[in-house]
């Protein structure tokens, strides 16, 4: 069985919609709750975690153990940091880094022991990759943005880089499909509150976009 693991309120309702799921289909695990679907003869099941990489790894675990999945696929939205690309662009990246295990002052922003190399050479190409970055908190701090963007990080999370190193933990492989919902404002020049509240509009705004993309022309071809 194939797990999607699906981390915000937000992603997961837009989830629900797409796949049109009756309040009967829905089954409550202590992270949340998750339905099931057969998609091209695949049997995959789609949970929510919540947000933060405590809550990703738990769900993660949880569904790991409780279906012997064989897959996780981590579908949601990013914040955008490499400027080549635009909101709704959808990423397969293939490296998974978690960017706040250090002490940053004295090491260096990224050690190799939280790095996850993702093989995707199975799945041909056509897609964008890169690298995701992910931390506990929200890339939402313009200084924050800078700092990804000077270690050469394409996309940003809260949750990807910890479940793929869970998966690897338990030899699981791991595909992370990510479209950019939006792109860190520079609060320095404006009210930092009307700057963060405008990225969360354009995030709500483009959260359903972005999972209805990815499930309608990403899903199936790396089930």
């Amino acid at each position: 069985m194939v797990g999607i693991s699906i981390a915000t309120k937000w992603e997961y309702e837009a989830t629900l919609e797409y796949f049109g799921v009756r309040d009967d289909e829905r089954t409550d695990y202590p992270y949340g709750e998750y339905f099931k679907r057969t998609v091209n003869s695949s049997e995959l099941v789609f949970y929510s975690t919540g947000v933060r990489k405590v809550n990703g790894v738990g769900g993660n675990q949880y569904m790991i153990s409780r279906f012997n999945l064989t897959k996780v696929i981590v579908a949601g939205t990013c914040a955008g940091i490499d400027e080549k690309f635009s909101n709704l662009d959808i990423l397969v990246p293939d490296k998974a880094v978690q960017y706040d295990c250090t002490v940053k002052e004295v090491e260096p922003l990224i050690k190799q022991s939280f790095i996850v190399n993702l093989d995707l050479s199975k799945y041909g190409g056509g897609f964008y990759n890169g690298t995701i970055g992910t931390a506990d908190k929200a890339v939402v701090m313009w200084k924050d943005y800078l700092e990804l963007k000077e270690n050469e990080i394409t996309i940003a999370d809260t949750e990807a880089g910890a479940i793929a190193y869970i998966c690897k933990k338990n030899d699981v492989e791991c595909i992370i499909i990510k479209g950019i919902s939006d792109f860190p404002t520079d609060e320095r020049s404006s009210d930092k509150f009307e700057s963060n509240t405008e990225q969360i509009s354009v995030y709500l705004e483009n959260t359903p976009k972005v999972m209805n993309k990815i499930f309608s022309e990403y899903l199936k071809r790396f089930i």
